[in-house]
């Protein structure tokens, strides 16, 4: 009998196609904004993951405290910081980096451009500095020692209409806060248009252009069996004590790379919720449409319930019937919202790469699938529940009757 019921469901949806796919549409727009926003928060999630793993977590960091780029605020750090900090019981490496945002011009474009200019320790240090912006050679060489009026480039620079109208290559001249320079390495694209149009000096190289200016950023790296925390709470209080400052009112912080990433992540997750949050009142408004639509699906069929009732229909037989063509309309409506939502996610990403924006790729766990259908199914029929619940308890002569 069943059967039969749940059969007798899927005609009467089939037998109203315009008002089902109305019922549908409004369903698969909200699916289909979450399986996209949230895609495209799991895909960046992933990519957080993976840059962490690959970095580690015995990395600190120690910056002018407020908002901005490094350097921004004014406070910057000298080489006795750099090596006092080097001194601290669990560090074991410490690097300092330059960092200024300068005019740059290629020598066919008359237009110059404002990019970030980084300045990098050319002895051991440098893979601090290479972890922290995860820098890999795409071609060329690396920066070392003596290489005064040399520099590396990131990768858009590669590319025509990027930075400059052209693109650039090995051995191109480029003109930096007025002096001429010559390139000889790319770096691998990063997946943000600012950090890939980023020039890189030796840490000679940056003096001999813009004079010392002082750190902006000191990278530490803990020991083997160090806490990082630890390490950077004590190179805090260290370093507090020694600027004479009190705690809360220091200039600066200590940060672990985990922290920093624990602090982004928030950031997405905050973000992605309150799109997702918007994305879902575009489901309640989908829920009160099947309600009227179940509603009215309801009043059609008074005469058919009746008939059924007066066969032997039980109102749990009822109720199933209304319940499930809900909750089907729902689960149509995630599947196409689903697919829908997956090309619009594709595309985005494919923009978004286009665009220098590697790290807005979107992931498709298989969770994220089984619990939109899941999501679209219960919505559908927890809005039909009403309506099917008013259908079973009608009485049999009533509903005859019902003209």
């Amino acid at each position: 009998m069943n059967t039969d019921l749940i059969m007798y469901s899927l005609r009467n949806i089939w037998e109203r196609k315009m008002r089902s796919f109305l019922t549908v549409l409004s369903i698969l727009i909200g699916i289909m904004a979450i399986f996209a926003l949230v895609s495209f928060g799991q895909g960046m999630k992933q990519y957080i993951d993976d840059f962490s793993k690959e970095l580690g977590t015995d990395k600190l960091v120690v910056q002018a405290r407020g908002f901005g780029p490094p350097g921004s605020s004014g406070v910057t750090f000298s080489q006795e910081d750099v090596d006092f900090f080097s001194k601290i019981k669990g560090v074991t490496d410490v690097a300092g980096m330059y960092f200024v945002n300068s005019e740059v011009r290629a020598e066919r474009d008359e237009v110059p451009k404002y990019v970030y200019v980084i300045g990098v320790p050319t002895d051991s240090s440098r893979h601090l500095v290479e972890a922290i912006y995860n820098l890999d050679l795409d071609s060329g060489r690396n920066l070392k020692g003596g290489d005064k009026l040399k520099v590396a480039l990131g990768y858009n620079y590669q590319i025509a209409d990027k930075v400059f109208p052209e693109a650039l290559h090995l051995g191109d001249r480029i003109y930096v806060n007025g002096i001429v320079v010559e390139i000889v390495g790319f770096f691998e694209a990063l997946g943000n248009p600012e950090d890939d149009r980023n020039i890189y000096f030796s840490d000679e190289g940056f003096l001999e252009v813009f004079g010392d200016r002082g750190y902006a950023m000191i990278t530490m790296q803990a020991g083997p069996g160090e806490d990082p925390v630890n390490v950077a709470e004590r190179a805090e209080e260290k370093f507090r004590k020694r600027k004479g400052q009190k705690e809360g009112e220091e200039d600066f912080f200590v940060q672990t790379f985990d922290q920093f990433i624990e602090a982004f992540t928030n950031v997405i997750v905050v973000l992605n919720g309150i799109l997702v949050i918007i994305a879902l009142i575009s489901l309640v408004i989908a829920a009160i449409n099947i309600m009227n639509t179940m509603y009215t699906a309801v009043l059609e069929r008074t005469k058919e319930i009746g008939i059924m009732k007066a066969v032997g229909s039980r109102n749990k037989s009822i109720l199933l019937v209304f319940v499930v063509e809900s909750g089907l309309l729902g689960l149509v409506g995630g599947v196409i919202g689903i697919m829908l939502g997956y090309v619009i996610a594709s595309i985005g990403g494919y923009a978004a790469a286009q665009a220098g924006l590697g790290l807005l790729k979107p992931a498709f766990p298989w969770w994220l699938i089984v619990g939109c259908l899941l999501f679209a199914f219960l919505v559908g029929a927890g809005s039909g529940f009403l309506p099917a619940l008013h259908a079973s308890r009608q009485k049999p002569v009533d509903a005859l009757r019902y003209e």
